[in-house]
């Protein structure tokens, strides 16, 4: 499976520190391998899924999307105000 990043996951991505990368491939590799672990929304963000994790005491929303035969990586953030961007993006 083809694991691609959008362009804004990249830069929040960018800002983080070691232990948090290591502990957001482990989330990566834990969807590619079961992509149903997140909730599928509805209405607006119908198509995208989201996996709720925690790195160290902070809860981070992971949204997913299917694309082809890949997976696109659309945004990573904790819950205040995550769906508001998540509904801006393209």
């Amino acid at each position: 499976m083809k694991i691609i990043q959008s362009r804004s996951f990249e830069r929040k991505v960018k800002k983080f520190g070691k232990q948090e990368k290591k502990a957001l491939d482990k989330q990566v590799l834990k969807i590619a391998k079961n992509p149903s672990v997140g909730a599928e929304k509805k209405g607006d963000l119908r198509g995208v899924y989201v996996n709720k994790f925690r790195i160290k005491n902070t809860q981070y929303l992971l949204s997913y999307r299917f694309v082809g035969a890949g997976l696109e990586l659309i945004m990573i953030g904790p819950h205040e105000n995550y769906y508001r961007d998540l509904k801006k993006l393209p």
